[in-house]
């Protein structure tokens, strides 16, 4: 183990140890018999757990030179299973999965520890991918597993199975296929970047400023709001100079840190938690009351403006959802909760995946001047483009959709750097993959994503090179590439149903920032995936801005 990694560890276990045995709990007198209950197995469990934490610390310092010379099967262990390995090398879980992979022709199987139901198959085969999310797509439900794990969702679709699911997508596909929705998005895009985005750009880029700034966090904040303009109509403002916190999206980043901490710890500490309302668990408990209160809020409001209009200046998805429930079930509030679900799965969709991948995009761009080059020769050669004494210049939905090299640049980072980077199922029957591994009934598959786009067999042996080349035809289109081998966008029914969106707007932002400033990435920058549902960067991305023209 190195020291870092050991380091980690130790603080880790000094935390938890504080964390759970110092825990404040009101006096002896004024609790009640449930909360007596639960201080004294509050102090149990903690006792157990900071040993049980404390000495699989000691176990792995102890014996990390036997554990770097196990390879293959030897390293599973007794009791704990291939844990101590996973463990040692979290730090860089993604590339270590991903060498896994390779090692074992792409697919392998992990082995837990005892009791702890986290034995799985993980892939990044494309047959078996294929299989998987296509061909036997009716055995592979997200399962009863990731539901819990993802509880803050609710019943709305990235939750679903089934029939419930098909009516849900059926749903928002007809919403999303709207030429209203797609003017709206379009609208917003441009809207945001002009009297959002231009001015904070244009503030740290003055020279006697030159400040740096987190361009993640500058994405994110900028995507907030841009998705709660088409899903909810209504505008949080996230994104200003003077970058302020807003409540309901402070909630709505601790609830996704939540859902990540559930996948780490075993089910019955996070469950425990939540019973104790310590932790993690507290954090996500008193995010979700926050977030709730302003999202049911809001659908209140949104139910009456919608009475009392005829017709919805906008054609954002909420009003759009609230026009067939009222025409379904009339004004009742017991819809509220599929409304309160849908919109948080469409606000989780429609911020996370294409805020990281332009966030990689423009890091990937920023290591490569050639490229960064070629897109901005792109744009200049193109027809439209109007010079308007200097000012900034934004690019249309139609303008962008004819930028083949720029399209690619996207794709290729969406190859390297997949904002979902694993993709959770559960086998509801005994299944054998085209790649001859047994999965046995309820047992969880994974598909790793990441690891798919570092595969010599899918991409060559030039796969870790970010190359848009790649994605262009000799005719000079795009390649059509199958989508289980290009993952980003997921295989089978369960493919994204808003993946041209996103390209759109990814591709607007892109273009819009790269020809008003130079993005330069601070030298020495330590940039690596951090650990979360979505990948993102585990130290944002410090950058300086320069203003083109």
């Amino acid at each position: 183990m190195n020291e870092i990694v050991e380091g980690e560890w130790a603080l880790l276990t000094s935390r938890l140890i504080v964390h759970i045995l110092c825990y404040k709990t009101q006096p002896a007198e004024a609790k009640t018999w449930r909360e007596n209950s639960k201080s004294t197995a509050m102090e149990i469990f903690g006792i157990l757990a900071a040993v049980a934490v404390l000495v699989c610390f000691l176990l792995l310092r102890c014996c990390r030179n036997e554990i770097r010379k196990l390879n293959g099967d030897k390293e599973k262990w007794p009791i704990v299973g291939m844990l101590p390995r996973l463990l040692i090398n979290s730090s860089n879980v993604y590339d270590y999965t991903t060498q896994i992979l390779i090692n074992n022709g792409g697919t392998s199987k992990f082995k837990g520890p005892w009791l702890t139901n986290m034995n799985f198959v993980i892939t990044s085969d494309p047959k078996n991918v294929h299989h998987i999310l296509s061909d036997n797509f009716a055995n592979y439900p997200k399962g009863p597993e990731y539901r819990k794990m993802f509880e803050p969702l609710g019943d709305g679709i990235l939750n679903s199975d089934s029939e419930s699911w098909r009516e849900k997508r059926r749903m928002i596909q007809l919403f999303m296929k709207n030429s209203k929705y797609r003017v709206l998005v379009e609208k917003t895009i441009l809207r945001k970047l002009v009297r959002g985005l231009f001015p904070i750009l244009d503030h740290v880029s003055r020279k006697e400023i030159s400040e740096i700034i987190d361009m993640q966090d500058v994405i994110q904040r900028f995507m907030y709001d841009s998705i709660c303009i088409s899903v909810l109509g209504f505008d949080p403002n996230c994104l200003t100079i003077e970058f302020p916190e807003v409540t309901h999206a402070k909630a709505f980043d601790i609830m996704g840190e939540a859902v990540f901490y559930r996948h780490i710890v075993p089910e019955f500490y996070w469950k425990f938690q939540k019973w104790l309302q310590i932790g993690e668990e507290k954090k996500l408990s008193r995010a979700l009351q926050i977030y709730d209160q302003f999202l049911y809020k809001y659908i209140s409001e949104k139910r009456e403006q919608v009475l009392n209009e005829k017709e919805a200046a906008d054609f954002d998805l909420l009003t759009a959802y609230i026009r067939v429930e009222m025409k379904e079930h009339g004004n009742s509030k017991a819809s509220n909760k599929f409304l309160r679900d849908t919109a948080t799965n469409l606000l989780v969709a429609g911020r996370d995946t294409p805020a990281a991948g332009l966030v990689w995009f423009f890091w990937l761009v920023g290591k490569h001047p050639l490229v960064e080059n070629k897109i901005l020769e792109e744009i200049r050669a193109a027809n439209f483009l109007q010079e308007k004494d200097g000012k900034l210049r934004v690019f249309s939905a139609e303008e962008v959709s004819s930028l083949v090299y720029l399209h690619a640049a996207v794709c290729e980072t969406l190859r390297l750097y997949p904002p979902v980077h694993t993709n959770h199922k559960a086998a509801i029957e005994e299944d054998m993959l085209p790649s001859g591994h047994r999965v046995r009934r309820k047992m969880r598959v994974l598909i790793s994503f990441y690891s798919m786009g570092r595969m010599e067999a899918i991409w060559g042996k030039d796969c870790l090179e970010f190359k848009p080349e790649r994605w262009i035809s000799d005719k000079g289109g795009i390649l059509h590439v199958p989508p289980y081998k290009f993952v980003a966008f997921n295989d089978g029914p369960r493919s994204c149903l808003g993946k041209d969106v996103s390209f759109i707007q990814m591709k607007m932002v892109a273009s819009a920032i790269l020809w008003n400033y130079h993005v330069q990435v601070v030298e020495d920058h330590p940039v690596s995936p951090g650990l979360a549902v979505v990948l993102q960067m585990k130290n944002g991305l410090k950058v300086r801005i320069t203003k083109r023209y």
